[in-house]
């Protein structure tokens, strides 16, 4: 629907995006709520089914894993910081921007 709604009105957003709003605001509605829960109750149970593609992928191109493995490692990790770090600094700014400025000194 996303995708849809993103090449039909020329819009600037991928149809992804669009469909994933979508869904975050059909899920207000139980008409929505109840099927997504079911299914996304299925996919838990099943999730690692999910990652036997991931190691047949590995296993064919293991080649190229010993080869680039250091690199492939050292990417995942530095993404997963930024990540992290971005996460953590979103977080602080809306904390405080969220908290009233207090007067006193807070108590040791």
């Amino acid at each position: 629907m996303g995708e849809l709604l993103s090449r039909g009105f020329s819009l600037p957003f991928p149809g992804p995006v669009i469909g994933m709003v979508l869904l975050l605001i059909g899920l207000r509605a139980e008409l929505v709520r109840n099927p997504v829960s079911v299914c996304a109750d299925f996919l838990l149970a099943h999730l690692s089914l999910l990652f036997v593609p991931v190691g047949v992928g590995v296993m064919t191109h293991l080649s190229l894993v010993s080869q680039y493995g250091v690199r492939i490692l050292l990417a995942v990790v530095v993404s997963t910081l930024a990540g992290l770090l971005v996460t953590v600094l979103a977080l602080h700014l809306l904390r405080d921007r969220g908290e009233p400025a207090s007067e006193e000194p807070p108590h040791a």
